[in-house]
């Protein structure tokens, strides 16, 4: 089923707006840390946990990013808003909370059971 050119349009938009406001965010991140100073090798270094955290925040960010690329994509396609893994329609609820995902709710689980049951009780 192909989502009505008015539609797509309309999502094409706000993903796009998305995209400008995580790359914005990025920016932000990584210019924060090409001013941090680097720690002496020998001392210890209180600002680590600080950096450690604004990397993993990158991470999630360019997953998002990632995400937000290939709903564009879909939407170019006129896919929007069908989950990528069972070709069902994606809640519309659920796209107005994550614009950027292509998948349902009961795939997105399933896939999270699958990884959790590879991780283990302890998450690795």
């Amino acid at each position: 089923m192909i989502a009505p050119k008015g539609i797509r349009e309309q999502e094409k938009r706000k993903l796009e707006k998305e995209r400008a406001e995580t790359l914005a965010e990025l920016d932000h991140l990584r210019e924060y840390l090409r001013g941090e100073v680097d720690a002496d090798a020998e001392e210890a270094d209180p600002d680590i946990y600080e950096r450690e955290k604004t990397l993993a925040l990158i991470r999630t960010l360019e997953d998002k990013l990632a995400s937000i690329e290939q709903a564009l994509r879909l939407a170019d396609k006129g896919t929007y808003g069908m989950c990528e893994r069972c070709g069902e329609k994606i809640d519309p609820a659920r796209l107005e909370a994550l614009p950027h995902t292509t998948l349902c709710v009961r795939c997105k689980s399933q896939m999270e059971r699958v990884a959790g049951m590879r991780l283990g009780p302890w998450g690795r």
